[in-house]
C-alpha cells in the first residue's frame, strides 16, 4: 500500500502592531516556490483552507493568516474593527514575512481585505484567484443588499445584523446553495461557531457588518485597478452562492477579459465540496505564473 505524502504546514503567531495574528504556512519542497496568500470569508478563518494547503502545500508557499476578530488571531481591547484597519494589519503580516510579490486568493471578506493591499501596492501582486469575492454591484443578492444597509446611525442596524451570528445561520451559510449537504463535514460551521461565541466576538463582527457598506462604496476603486493593472486572474464561483451571485463572477470578465471563469454546483463555501475541482484549477494557474517567459 502505497500512501500519500502530505507536506507539512507550521501553524503559526506573528505580532503586527499589537495584533498576536494566527497564520497557517505551508512547507514547500523548494525555498523558491512561488507564494500564494489566501484570504478568508466570513464568518470562517485560516482553517477553511487546510485542506486545499495540504493538496498544493509541497509546491507552493501557501499562507492562510487569520484576520483580528478571527479564528486564532488575539487582538487587543479597543482594536478598531474596519475593513480598512483589518486591510492594514494583513499587510503589516505580510511585510513582517519579507512577501514581496505573491498570488491573493480572495473569498468573501477577503476580497475588501486584498484589494484594499492590491491597489495601495499593485506592484506585489502577481495573480489574482478570485472564488465567491464579489467586487460589482450586480453580483449582491437582495439577501445581501438589505444586509448591507444596515450601517451605524440607522435605527435597529445592530439588532438586523445580529441574526447572522446564530448556530442557524452559520449553518446555512455553508449548506444552502450546496447540492448535496450531506458531503459537507460539519466541522466547519461548528468550529466558526466556536469562535462566534467566545467573548467579544460578536461586538466584533457587528461592527464589521455594518462597515461592510464601504466595500461597496469602493467597488469602482477595486475595478479602476483590475483595469489598469490587468492581473492574470481565475475566476472560481459556486453558483448557488445566496450572497454573491454568478453575475458578479461574469462581471469581472469585463474588466478581466482574459480571466478564466470556473462556475460550480457549489454553494457560498465552495471549497467545502469542490476542492477536487478546485485544487488542480489552482495549481495550474499558478503553475503557468510561475513558467519562465518564451
Amino acid at each position: 500500500m502505497v500512501i500519500a505524502h502530505l507536506p507539512r504546514t507550521r501553524h503559526r503567531h506573528l505580532d503586527v502592531d499589537g495584533v498576536r495574528v494566527f497564520y497557517r504556512e505551508s512547507l514547500p519542497d523548494r525555498p523558491d516556490a512561488p507564494v500564494l496568500l489566501l484570504l478568508h470569508g466570513f464568518p470562517s478563518g485560516s482553517h477553511q483552507f487546510r485542506r486545499l494547503i495540504d493538496m498544493l502545500g509541497g509546491r507552493y508557499r501557501m499562507i492562510a493568516p487569520d484576520y483580528p476578530g478571527f479564528g486564532h488571531t488575539e487582538a487587543p481591547e479597543g482594536f478598531r474593527y474596519r475593513f480598512d484597519r483589518l486591510a492594514e494589519v494583513v499587510e503589516g503580516f505580510t511585510d513582517r514575512l519579507g512577501l514581496d510579490r505573491f498570488a491573493l486568493y480572495v473569498f468573501d471578506f477577503g476580497a475588501p481585505v486584498g484589494f484594499r493591499m492590491a491597489v495601495r501596492r499593485p506592484e506585489r501582486i502577481t495573480g489574482l484567484i478570485v472564488q465567491n469575492a464579489n467586487a460589482y454591484e450586480e453580483g449582491l443578492s437582495d439577501a445581501a443588499r438589505d444586509m448591507i444597509a444596515n450601517r451605524p446611525g440607522v435605527p435597529g442596524a445592530e439588532e438586523r445584523v445580529g441574526v447572522l451570528f446564530t448556530p442557524p445561520m452559520t449553518r446555512g451559510q455553508y449548506e444552502t446553495g450546496t447540492p448535496d449537504p450531506e458531503l459537507l463535514a460539519p466541522d466547519g460551521w461548528t468550529l466558526d461557531q466556536h469562535f462566534l461565541d467566545l467573548p467579544g466576538r460578536r461586538a466584533a463582527q457587528v461592527a464589521l457588518a455594518l462597515d461592510y457598506h464601504t466595500n461597496v462604496a469602493q467597488y469602482p476603486v477595486w475595478q479602476r485597478w483590475l483595469r489598469t493593472h490587468r492581473p492574470p486572474a481565475l475566476v472560481v464561483w459556486g453558483r448557488g452562492d445566496p450572497f454573491f451571485t454568478e453575475r458578479g463572477a461574469r462581471a469581472y470578465l469585463r474588466d478581466l477579459p482574459d480571466a478564466g471563469l470556473h462556475l460550480l454546483d457549489a454553494g457560498h463555501f465552495a471549497l467545502e465540496t469542490g476542492l477536487d475541482t478546485i485544487a488542480p484549477l489552482v495549481d495550474g494557474f499558478l503553475g503557468r505564473l510561475a513558467a519562465p517567459a518564451r
